[in-house]
């Protein structure tokens, strides 16, 4: 009897397990999905609550009005450009300087450490800011989204984090048994056996420079060098304009109220697509990477 209760806990308590695994995934999918069945469906059914699981009165007109603007192929560009080349940059500043701090043999580690915490918590503000990029001829520049700000010291103290923990210092002592440098054992030891910390932090750094709005929005003035979403931030803006009847009149404002929805889930789906492709191929290194720094038995 009292291996059939067990049993039937154990059914109750893995069906609980089960609903509450199905409630949270839809919680998250369901928005999603509706961001791009809305999209596409007629906004005066959306706004009204008709469309909920089916879209209705399919229209790309949303998607036409976004492509057909030649700045969303300069945003494109330019983005694309910043978020390889700014986390190429990242990686290659984060991680030897994490491996360097690993290291206990480095005496000045803990000092130089600790000034990287402190600007975790303290800054000189916005505006002094501003005044030594514009000093330091970055502002209205492409290097502005790539130099100035390429290392994030919560990913450097993940990194060093993992080199202390994953790298045993036997490891090191048997390479320079055989004549290898603390840059020879870097770069043939350590980086391939950093897989996983250099695909997490690195897809960290790739979301934040593709999401990267406000550095658009304060450093740059011309428009041939903004990312996209200053560009996608103008293009609801001015859908928002005529939305609200500005500069329209009659039919035309009533046509312009009718497709902003379209446009505004459109806005979405465009901006947050690439980065919704390319996290499958990333995602089995995650298992992974969420032990980083963990204790090891």
């Amino acid at each position: 009897m009292g291996g059939t209760r067990l049993n039937v806990s154990e059914i109750l308590f893995k069906l609980l397990l089960f609903v509450m695994c199905v409630l949270i995934f839809l919680s998250i999918v369901y928005p999603l999905y509706f961001i791009v069945i809305a999209s596409i469906s007629d906004s005066t059914l959306v706004s009204t609550g008709k469309v909920l699981f089916m879209p209705k009165n399919i229209s790309m007109f949303g998607y036409n009005q976004i492509f057909q603007d030649d700045r969303i192929w300069t945003g494109y560009r330019n983005t694309v450009f910043y978020t390889f080349a700014g986390t190429l940059v990242n990686l290659l500043i984060t991680l030897p300087a994490a491996y360097v701090l690993s290291r206990r043999e480095f005496r000045a580690r803990r000092f130089i450490m600790l000034a990287f915490v402190i600007t975790m918590f303290f800054n000189g503000g916005l505006i002094p800011t501003y005044l030594l990029m514009k000093d330091l001829h970055f502002t209205n520049t492409m290097w502005m989204f790539i130099l100035p700000f390429c290392v994030n010291v919560f990913y450097l103290i993940i990194a060093r984090t993992f080199f202390e923990s994953s790298l045993p210092s036997e490891l090191y002592e048997a390479a320079a048994i055989d004549g290898c440098s603390h840059f020879g054992f870097f770069i043939k030891v350590a980086l391939p056996l950093s897989k996983a910390l250099i695909s997490v932090v690195g897809l960290y750094y790739l979301v934040g420079h593709w999401n990267d709005f406000f550095t658009g929005l304060i450093y740059i003035r011309d428009n041939q060098l903004q990312p996209l979403q200053i560009v996608l931030r103008d293009i609801l803006l001015s859908n928002q304009v005529f939305q609200n009847g500005a500069g329209t009149g009659g039919d035309a404002g009533g046509y312009a109220q009718k497709y902003a929805d379209q446009i505004k889930y459109g806005v979405i789906i465009v901006s947050t697509l690439p980065i919704l492709v390319l996290y499958p191929f990333l995602q089995k290194y995650f298992e992974k990477g969420v032990m980083i720094g963990s204790v090891k038995g």
